[in-house]
């Protein structure tokens, strides 16, 4: 059997799901695309892109001996619509793939069997494996491989996985008989674009990350911007509108991996149990799972937001009760959600009170911003 039929086989044994191969020089666009997506300022804080954006660029840059890449996909796709979630108001959404354990682990574990396995075939042979905490281009990569294409929402996209295919790669040294790229099948759909609930795509097949709910959720580590707070919803962490919409996930099917699916009491947790959680009962609830690096202090941040937008007067209490916090950013989180779920009376009362106390900029900035909307 052909090294690379061998590597296509061991690689579905392991349980990944799809399996293809591409030459290390295969994305030459790749980096110029990323170096105008940077110089725009549309990855936000996420200085680390800058950082690594010449290692980035193509696999030589990160690794000079690279000559092929072997790309894997493995299925998360989940049992039903995941936007269901965000019709329930009360309860937090959580995007489908922080809702078990931490893919990284997973896919990172058999990356290094099917690495273990080529070098037993082919003794010598140098290789190396990434998954998306290393400065690699993983979605190009993939759709030169042909896993499938960068989708208008600058996700890769399958024609058999629809939009939920975790990616990994593995860099070698030998030099492998590549597969045919993946071609567009977007066509004029524009379903996911419309979908946005913040417009954070500027034009099809870019993102500006500065007004993606993901990025808001996830990666920012300040107070959100309020232009965008409603528009979150009820979303504690993450964002699956424009996955979710794709038509070509129709021909997909939920995961088989039991790590991957949904855990039941994070599908739809409630927002008041969430936030009643304190740092002990957050690691636990969020052991294993994504969520937990997000750290409790920006995910009581995210489910303040939620329950401001909930509309349940009776979330109140569990608002009122963060503004005790320690935490400047979840103090102001809570006065936010507060604001929308009293009446002015009750809160300009209680701002009197509170803000007087409140020896954080931000804070501060929150009460005013927020009693001046009832004078309003």
């Amino acid at each position: 059997m052909p090294l690379e039929d061998a590597i296509r086989s061991k690689a579905l044994s392991l349980g990944f799901d799809a399996c293809r191969l591409a030459p290390a020089d295969a994305a030459p666009q790749a980096g110029a695309r990323l170096a105008q997506w940077l110089e725009q300022g549309a990855h936000g804080d996420m200085a680390w892109m800058a950082d690594t954006a010449e290692r980035r660029a193509s696999p030589r840059a990160l690794w000079p001996q690279a000559r092929s890449l072997v790309m894997l996909g493995a299925n998360y796709g989940p049992e039903g619509d995941p936007l269901a979630a965000l019709e329930r108001r009360g309860r937090g959404a959580i995007s489908v793939y922080a809702r078990n354990r931490d893919y990284h682990d997973l896919v990172k574990g058999r990356l290094k069997q099917l690495a273990g396995f080529i070098v037993t075939q082919r003794p010598g042979a140098q290789v190396k494996v990434f998954v998306d905490t290393a400065p690699v281009m993983e979605k190009p990569l993939a759709q030169a491989a042909g896993l499938g294409w960068q989708g208008k929402h600058t996700n890769l996209v399958s024609t058999r996985f629809g939009s939920w295919l975790f990616l990994g790669s593995i860099f070698t040294d030998l030099e492998l008989a590549p597969d045919a790229p993946g071609a567009d099948h977007c066509g004029s759909c524009s379903a996911c674009l419309d979908a946005c609930p913040t417009q954070a795509f500027p034009a099809p097949y870019r993102l500006d990350a500065r007004r993606c709910i993901a990025y808001l959720t996830i990666e920012n580590k300040g107070p959100i911007p309020r232009e965008f707070r409603a528009a979150i919803g009820n979303r504690v962490y993450g964002c699956d509108d424009c996955l979710a919409v794709c038509p070509w996930n129709k021909f997909a099917k939920a995961t088989r991996e039991a790590k991957l699916v949904a855990r039941e009491e994070l599908e739809n947790p409630a927002l008041a149990e969430l936030a009643a959680l304190d740092d002990a009962g957050f690691r636990a609830l969020f052991s294993g799972s994504p969520v937990k690096r997000l750290g409790h202090s920006r995910f009581l941040r995210n489910v303040l937001i939620a329950i401001g937008n909930s509309g349940d007067v009776g979330l109140a209490r569990r608002a009122g009760d963060l503004l005790d916090s320690p935490s400047p950013l979840v103090r102001g989180a809570a006065v936010w959600a507060l604001a929308r779920l009293i009446d002015s009376q009750a809160f300009s009362a209680l701002a009197q009170r509170r803000a007087k106390a409140e020896d954080d900029a931000d804070v501060i900035e929150e009460w005013a911003k927020e009693t001046q909307s009832d004078k309003n």
